[in-house]
């Protein structure tokens, strides 16, 4: 059975990464990429779905664990009767194909360990064909994939179809160290790896990366967690960061809401950029916006909410039947059907992200303005229409609020950089849309008797999106409607923490038409705890932060959500949003300027002159 998610730790190469759990286990990795299909799913099953476990013989959880500095090498010690022994994980920089390396090293004592090796390719589906290669290696090959595990020593290596295993006593200063690789099958892999070697160019990568961070605030090791795991979860090649590393890990155990997080949400991207320039990842921040426009480049109608790490657009949501499911949890998709959905707010979020790279002086190629006025022309003819809104709900199309809002901030930032894009022929259609949508939302949107912004036109209902008004600048922060809308929010919360909106329980609920409720979301209430910074409430605002900080696992990572009944992590780990949220607020509660001001966006309000 897999661990709790909050029994998680991250390492990875930038390309990929790979889950370890408190007892040693490597239970969830795909290869090559973060969006190929799992060799170890153990995650989403059991060790029949492929995993590799190293640990004391007795297979205990560890002492305690810790990355190494501001790293993403992972250090895990065991204390036992018989002595210390530590156990050493990190995914170096990338040659031909990715790798893991696991150095055991004996502190004290003599430590009995044992190593299991389970590949299963395919998403935990194909059982490969191993064999030795020699005393020391070991290799297995199925269809496309190959694996090859090696060892700096001769272990006496039990090689099986189904496992890969060794026992083996080490000694107080005694080092061994393995190496398991992928590969294409038609391709010979690179087995000259030298472990030690890697670990030091892997120490010095993270080290030197970690020390161009700017932020010099409260909760600094909070926020460098955060920064150093979204640039663990950057596909170096592309710049594309996904939102997760995982694949149906629920939101609610034993529910349907299971989703696969591998992919590029255009929704996170201003955030993102926001996130990475405020903290001095410059560099990450035009990655992030190149990948955007060249995923978005093609005609408006076809702009999608999500992509692969490479820009594809289809990825078809499939369901595999031969997991389980995370405690049982049905079904295990991999792919994501939200990919066809209409998502309006997606198309305010490319706009707003380009005017945010252009305020902070990104290059902004020729082509990127025409493509923006090609969306804009899409948006004016479409914006009335309902659409899936910002959680991608699988229920009926309505007129969500903080799409429309979405719209109206796609307008301003387009019209705020007209002048500067060479596009003022379009300045006074974009100041009527502008002034047309602040002027519906406010009629149809707002709940004068509850005296609240609410989550679609005709509801009662409250949507945590709504915390994010006074950072997009819809309203003043001293505006009574968006005080208003704050304190009606805090109905979604449940023990302080805030969930996105109401689910129906074991109903189907009317607006996302799933079954089963869902944990709070930890962005949300991040999000409360920037709201309530940025409309002066700066004390409470550091309750809530301090609150959210404190469900973070013992090495600092966040899933997509937290059970406050029963006091753990759910959802797919760790979540890009969640962590980017972490950033952003802590940045709002430290009062931090960006270029000698604070952001003049969420000083403007609805339909303010431009």
């Amino acid at each position: 059975m897999a661990g709790r998610i909050e029994d998680y730790a991250l390492i990875g190469d930038r390309e990929t990464a790979a889950l370890v759990g408190t007892d040693g286990s490597i239970d969830w990795m795909c290869a090559p990429r973060f969006d190929s299909p799992a060799c170890f799913a153990a995650l989403l099953g059991d060790e029949e779905n492929g995993h590799w476990w190293i640990g004391p013989a007795d297979r205990r959880r560890c002492t305690r664990r810790s990355y190494r500095g501001d790293t993403l090498v992972l250090d895990t010690v065991w204390e036992t009767t018989a002595g210390a022994v530590r156990l050493t994980d990190f995914m170096p920089s990338r040659g031909s194909g990715p790798l893991v390396v696991r150095i055991v090293e004996g502190l004290s004592g003599r430590v009995e360990m044992a190593s299991e090796l389970r590949l299963r390719f395919d998403n935990g589906r194909i059982v490969p064909w191993s064999w030795s290669v020699d005393a020391r290696t070991a290799a297995a090959v199925a269809g496309p994939d190959s694996a090859f595990l090696h060892c700096d020593r001769t272990l006496g290596t039990d090689v099986s179809r189904r496992c890969t295993s060794a026992r083996f006593t080490v000694p107080a200063g005694t080092r061994i160290a393995f190496v398991l690789g992928w590969s294409p099958s038609h391709i010979a892999p690179d087995m000259t790896t030298d472990p030690v070697a890697a670990l030091d160019q892997t120490l010095e990568f993270w080290s030197s990366w970690a020390a161009n961070c700017r932020y010099r605030g409260p909760f600094s090791d909070a926020v460098m967690r955060s920064l150093i795991t979204l640039k663990a979860l950057t596909y170096a090649p592309t710049g594309g960061i996904v939102a997760a590393v995982t694949s149906s890990v629920p939101e609610h155990i034993g529910g349907e809401r299971n989703w696969d997080y591998r992919f590029c949400w255009l929704r996170d991207s201003t955030f993102t950029l926001s996130c990475l320039l405020r903290s001095g990842y410059r560099e990450e921040a035009v990655a992030w916006k190149d990948w955007l426009v060249r995923a978005i480049a093609g005609e408006p109608a076809d702009l999608q909410p999500l992509y692969g790490v490479g820009g594809q657009r289809r990825l078809v949501e499939s369901n595999a039947e031969w997991l389980a499911g995370y405690e049982g949890s049905q079904p295990v998709r991999f792919g994501n059907a939200a990919v066809g959905q209409l998502q309006l707010d997606v198309y305010g979020e490319v706009v707003n992200t380009v005017y945010s790279a252009m305020r902070a002086e990104v290059p902004i190629g020729r082509h990127v303005w025409a493509l923006l006025a090609s969306f804009m022309d899409y948006l004016g003819r479409h914006w009335r229409e309902p659409d899936a809104g910002f959680w991608e709900v699988r229920g009926p199309r309505r007129h969500f609020v903080h799409s429309k809002v979405m719209s109206w901030v796609a307008a301003d930032r387009a019209l705020r950089m007209a002048r500067v894009a060479g596009l003022r022929g379009s300045a006074d259609r974009w100041r009527a849309m502008r002034g047309e949508i602040a002027e519906e939302v406010c009629r149809l949107g707002w709940d004068d008797e509850r005296s609240t912004f609410v989550q679609y036109y005709g509801t009662h209902h409250v949507d945590a999106s709504a915390l994010l008004l006074p950072r997009l600048g819809f309203l003043r922060p001293d505006d009574p409607r968006l005080l208003g809308t704050i304190d009606a929010v805090r109905r979604l919360g449940d023990d302080g923490f805030l969930r996105r909106y109401s689910t129906g329980g074991d109903e189907v609920h009317g607006v996302d038409g799933l079954t089963g409720g869902e944990g709070t979301f930890l962005a949300c209430s991040f999000w409360f705890a920037d709201a309530l910074a940025l409309t002066g409430r700066r004390h409470e605002a550091r309750d809530v932060f301090e609150r959210v900080l404190d469900v973070r696992n013992d090495v600092g990572l966040l899933a997509e959500e937290w059970d406050p009944v029963v006091r753990r992590q759910l959802g797919n780990t760790p979540q890009a949003f969640s962590h980017v949220a972490l950033v952003n607020a802590a940045f709002a509660l430290h009062g931090t300027r960006e270029n000698g001001r604070r952001r003049s966006d969420r000083r403007s309000p609805a339909g303010a002159r431009a």
